[in-house]
């Protein structure tokens, strides 16, 4: 019991795992037979089922995956090292081995491990190199050669980076450590009730949900037909966690507003019904048509013809009317289907319109592709007072724009505008630095908590009047002893 609490979850066949290398992430589905293709190298995951997460694999011949075992100590000869690498002049000659004889190893079926202890023995130049320098040629090489991969569970952490680094495009460039700001100052924790609006592929509806753990509800936003949650699947949640989901169309915000939202507005199931019911008139009419031309011709052919081959025709007619039959059925069935997906979604919708007209929701988390200004002044209004907002922009100049409207509205407290300033170091022994490169920008937060806003206004109204009231030389006493 103990020993399978300590290795942790198992991957099992319909699970998302995430293929690691070094630090490039891919999300894959694991199913048996199934071909992958990952960093040059193609495999199935066959053997990986039943193993736990975190296991390293190195595929071996005919795309099997294997667990790697782990070689304990290092080899003798990268303990001979030089002093220094400035007599050491990199003319392509200091290997031995050529391209053929690498590639005839290879085919031999000798692993990537010993491929590379050969390409040290039979390198002139590398007992000269430093120690350092060692270790970077053999990282170099056991990258090339060898076949390794690592199954790692998805998470918020691992997604992020994965598409960051990937398809950052499709996350509107939202870094790791911006998503991780932003869960902390939405104070996302079980339990709450909160409000996303994202464009970002689901990563950040996948974020929240992750820390909710399945506890409380979420309203997910979405602009479009219906919203988008490509890497929300990738976190292999259960079906538990989609129960307190809910979703909502931006474009009907305005209306919920103002009190003249109806599910009447939306794509009924009548008008549809009058579609298919057309369609299938049209249907029946063209088979009527054609029913017609063969009783036609079956008539002016039973003059000429004897009592047996009339018999056939008539038969003929008689499929033709049983397939009729069994089409108008078919839509009829096609009709209910159509009918009952369309009720369960108007259901779905009046419910989640009933959770926003409470207003009272613990938070907001803003982080799509639109100008963030009228999304956000909406919205507050579903969010209870003394609660926190956030929302992200690639940009810095569409949110010092909400900062101003925010400021003019009243309503928040504590609002800061904020940008993360991210960078990587290697750490290693004797050589811990920054990373040459590193990211430009991870994008802006605009963050405040909500209080009432009729107190706000009033106090707003009040100062107006004592402006008008006292001298120009007083006013700017009672402004500053306002703010």
């Amino acid at each position: 019991m103990e020993d399978g609490l300590r290795l942790g979850p198992r991957i099992c066949e319909g699970d998302c795992a995430v293929l690691k290398r070094d630090d490039v992430f891919k999300a894959v589905p694991v199913l048996r037979r199934r071909k992958i293709i990952f960093e040059k190298q193609w495999f199935y995951l066959d053997n990986a089922i039943g193993h736990t997460y975190g296991t390293t694999f190195e595929v071996t011949s005919g795309g099997n995956l294997q667990p790697k075992q782990e070689v304990e100590g290092t080899t003798t000869e990268t303990k001979e090292a030089g002093t220094d690498n400035r007599n050491i002049v990199d003319d392509g000659k200091s290997q031995k081995l050529t391209h053929d004889d690498i590639k005839a190893l290879k085919d031999k079926g000798i692993k990537g491990q010993e491929i590379v202890q050969q390409l040290i023995e039979n390198s002139t130049t590398f007992r000269d190199k430093t120690e350092f320098a060692q270790d970077k040629y053999i990282k170099k090489k056991k990258k090339k050669y060898e076949a390794v991969i690592t199954i790692v569970k998805p998470s918020t952490r691992i997604l992020s980076t994965m598409y960051y680094a990937r398809e950052p495009g499709k996350i509107n460039h939202l870094r790791y450590d911006t998503l991780a700001q932003m869960l902390t100052l939405g104070n996302i924790r079980a339990g709450n009730k909160m409000i996303v609006v994202e464009t970002c592929a689901g990563l950040v509806l996948g974020a929240v949900m992750e820390r909710m753990g399945g506890y409380g509800s979420i309203i997910q936003m979405y602009p479009g037909g219906g919203p988008v949650r490509a890497a929300t699947s990738c976190f292999g949640f259960p079906k538990l966690f989609f129960n307190t989901l809910h979703e909502f169309p931006l474009s009907k915000v305005g209306s919920l507003l103002s009190g003249t939202f109806s599910t009447e507005t939306l794509p009924s199931e009548p008008e549809d019904n009058t579609l298919v019911e057309e369609e299938s008139d049209g249907l029946t009419d063209e088979k009527q048509a054609s029913l017609q031309e063969i009783e036609e011709s079956t008539t002016e052919a039973a003059m000429e013809i004897n009592q047996t081959e009339e018999q056939e025709t008539v038969d003929i007619s008689a499929e033709v009317i049983e397939f009729r039959e069994s089409k108008e059925k078919e839509n009829k069935e096609n009709v209910r289907e159509k009918q009952r997906k369309q009720w369960e979604r108007r259901k779905k919708l009046i419910e989640t319109a009933a959770l926003l007209r409470e207003k009272n929701a613990d938070g907001l988390i803003v982080a799509s592709k639109f100008h963030p200004t009228p999304l956000l002044l909406s919205l507050l209004e579903f969010v209870a007072p003394s609660r926190p907002f956030v929302v992200y922009c690639q940009y810095k100049e569409p949110l010092l724009e909400c900062y101003t409207k925010l400021r003019e509205r009243g309503g928040v407290i504590n609002l800061k505008l904020s940008e993360t300033w991210l960078r990587n170091y290697q750490v290693l022994p004797d050589r811990s630095h920054p990373k040459l490169t590193m990211s430009g920008g991870g994008g802006y937060l605009l963050s405040g908590i909500t209080v009432i806003l009729d107190k706000g206004e009033s106090d707003s109204s009040n100062l107006e009047a004592l402006k008008m009231e006292e001298p120009s030389s007083k006013r700017c006493r009672v402004q500053d002893l306002h703010y």
